[in-house]
């Protein structure tokens, strides 16, 4: 099933009144940096919305996911279409440093057995300080869950990081 497509269901998105009543006036174009802001938005209440969901190894849906899948799933909501597994998004985006972190970017990590190859991913959903960036991943032992990047664990085994907007 490692090719499975992502479960149909949108995640409810409402707008404000404010949106709403700007969304019947034309258009003007968003500057790249606003764009970028927003498909970022998109894509972290996907994921946000699959919390507590079980793992499952090549899993896409809201039954089980795996880490890779939660990235696949949450991107398409943007339309944006990443590589299925963890290894190939890897290389989707621009390479980024641990401390440029932002919300939409991504994370790849290595566990010790695959000595330095990607093996998981992780999206940042917040940047709290110098001491907590969190992500937010499939996990095998806790299915989709929020963890800090700069915990002692992730920090060993964290490989590297890609913008993806």
């Amino acid at each position: 099933m490692l090719f499975a497509s992502c479960s149909s269901q949108r995640v409810a998105r409402t707008a404000t009144p404010q949106k709403q009543a700007t969304a019947k006036a034309p258009r003007e174009a968003a500057s790249p940096k606003a764009e970028k802001a927003e498909k970022a938005e998109v894509v972290i209440s996907t994921a946000r919305a699959y919390l507590g969901t079980p793992y499952r190894y090549g899993g896409t849906d809201r039954k089980g996911i795996d880490c890779s899948g939660l990235l696949l799933c949450s991107f398409r909501e943007a339309d944006i279409k990443l590589p299925r597994t963890s290894a190939e998004q890897s290389s989707y985006g621009k390479a980024v440093s641990i401390y440029e972190l932002r919300p939409g970017d991504l994370v790849f990590f290595s566990a010790k057995k695959w000595k330095g190859k990607v093996s998981h991913a992780g999206l940042v959903t917040e940047v709290r300080g110098k001491d907590e960036i969190l992500f937010i991943h499939s996990s095998t032992s806790k299915g989709v869950v929020e963890s800090n990047l700069l915990s002692p664990y992730y920090r060993n085994i964290f490989v590297k990081a890609r913008r993806p907007f």
